[in-house]
């Protein structure tokens, strides 16, 4: 768990009730299992005796301590039984993702007395939050050394930074415009910001022509020391002189430059014809530079790039995200798909293959700038963010790369449970070729992310089962 950017609000529930003793070890046993697992926590210890919550009255002081120590989650394990209106006003008033676990009760002792109720307290909590709307995350009744109990917190810690782009804010930054026949990008922006607090940052693309023209006369002499080491690694072809190349590496800096500048997590790209025409190169090795650090919608999809800050979130920010067309069926294995486009992070490079910038094989262009290179091989979790009309779906699927024949630009082969029944699902809406991509399988945390999200239903692709029935609880 080492990288998590969640902090957790750790809320240990009693109760006068049961032994307080018994209690008390728990909430001990815990602390350790939070270190051990690198969690980054604020206790109750400087707030309450004990540290632990076992009468309405603790709710406040709680409700203030972790407002002033600006949690984003909360875990209110249950250590003997449960003070559910205490659990339940907590979890309320402070509106974060919440956990709620108990350990498995142990055999009566030899006299038939019980020190714990645990799994009992935890059916009234659970109670208490439905009632008030709290939604919440429920790790099964289990010792603390079950690896559910590691897994569950893991997923939830994921599910909460997920969760935290959509509910406290996310700025992306949209360089250019929409084009006109890419009707399938077309967004609401207005409700993206009011139901998601999505801003959309519009960076004018004639200034940001003109400023990264400025910055690659300004640093020539650098950008061409760059670019004459650059050569040694990297295949480049297509150009008559150095100027296309130096422009594309000082678009990467002055993408980076903006994200830095604004805030922002991610970026909604033209793409084409402008800045290709005013750059005298398709920039897409400067995309797959910015890429490693910022998710990128390319096309100007606003949509995709809320998919790309998600993905990042899932894995804490440590690994890049790739929007990807969902382009053609595998020719000899029915539930293989290609993963394809330009503009792949660096850091998805298949190692044994190297980066080629050429011509774009599609558009009949005379101009260069495209990149070329394989990506590795490993899990896959797919994702999109999408919506019509004001219903919003996560989409989310986990696949495996597998090989398959060569192509152009950047590609993956993904082999998937059933792509019959996940093409269904897709095409019938409100979906769109584009799909987010992340190694390593991250589905449940995505799914469960959706709880904390009002408005985002989500929509497993690779089960059986679709979980479009998680439903939170002001929808019921």
């Amino acid at each position: 768990m080492a990288g998590q950017q969640v902090k957790l609000g750790f809320c240990p529930i009693g109760k006068f009730v049961f032994s307080h003793a018994d209690a008390l070890r728990y909430k001990a046993i815990l602390v350790e299992k939070l270190k051990e697992w690198k969690v980054d926590y604020v206790s109750i210890d400087d707030v309450l005796p004990d540290g632990i919550v076992r009468d309405q009255s603790h709710v406040e002081p709680v409700v203030d301590h972790f407002r002033r120590s600006r949690i984003n989650a909360l875990f209110m394990p249950h250590c003997n039984f449960g003070t559910e209106g205490a659990v339940g006003m907590i979890g309320a008033k402070l509106g974060v993702p919440v956990l709620l676990w108990g350990p498995r009760d142990e055999a009566p002792l030899p006299d038939g007395r019980r020190l714990r109720d645990t799994l009992c307290g935890l059916f009234a909590s659970s109670k208490v939050l439905h009632k008030l709307n709290v939604p919440f995350t429920y790790i099964e009744n289990c010792s603390v050394d079950d690896p559910a109990l590691q897994r569950g917190m893991d997923i939830f810690l994921r599910a909460a930074n997920v969760a935290d782009a959509l509910r406290r804010g996310v700025r992306i930054g949209h360089i250019g415009q929409r084009i006109d026949f890419f009707w399938t990008t077309i967004v609401n922006e207005s409700e993206l910001l009011e139901r998601f607090h999505v801003e959309v940052l519009p960076l004018d693309m004639v200034e940001f022509v003109q400023r990264a023209k400025q910055r690659a006369a300004k640093h020539r002499t650098a950008y061409q020391s760059e670019l004459k080491a650059l050569k040694e690694s990297i295949q480049i072809v297509g150009f008559d002189s150095d100027d296309p190349m130096i422009n594309v590496l000082a678009t990467r800096d002055e993408m980076l430059e903006l994200g830095d500048r604004h805030s922002l997590e991610g970026f909604a790209v033209q793409d084409f014809n402008s800045l290709i025409d005013e750059m005298g190169a398709y920039c897409f090795y400067a995309e797959s530079a910015v890429a490693d650090h910022y998710p990128i919608g390319y096309e100007s999809d606003i949509h995709g790039a809320i998919t790309g800050v998600l993905l990042h979130r899932v894995a804490y920010n440590a690994a890049p995200t790739f929007l990807v067309d969902l382009t053609v069926r595998h020719p000899t294995h029915d539930n293989g798909i290609l993963l394809w486009h330009a503009g792949a992070p660096l850091g998805m490079r298949d190692q044994s293959d190297p980066v080629k910038i050429g011509h774009h094989w599609i558009l009949p262009s005379p101009l260069s700038g495209m990149t070329h290179f394989r990506l590795q091989q490993g899990p896959i979790t797919v994702a999109r963010f999408d919506g019509d009309r004001g219903d919003y779906q996560l989409a989310v699927g986990q696949g495996k790369s597998i090989e398959g024949p060569y192509t152009q630009n950047n590609y993956v082969w993904m082999e998937v449970d059933d792509w019959p029944r996940w093409e269904r699902t897709l095409m019938q809406g409100p979906f769109i070729h584009h799909t987010g991509m992340l190694y390593g399988h991250y589905g449940d945390a995505l799914v469960e992310a959706c709880r904390f999200i009002p408005g985002l239903t989500p929509l497993r692709l690779d089960q059986e089962i679709s979980t479009r029935n998680v439903r939170h609880p002001a929808d019921v």
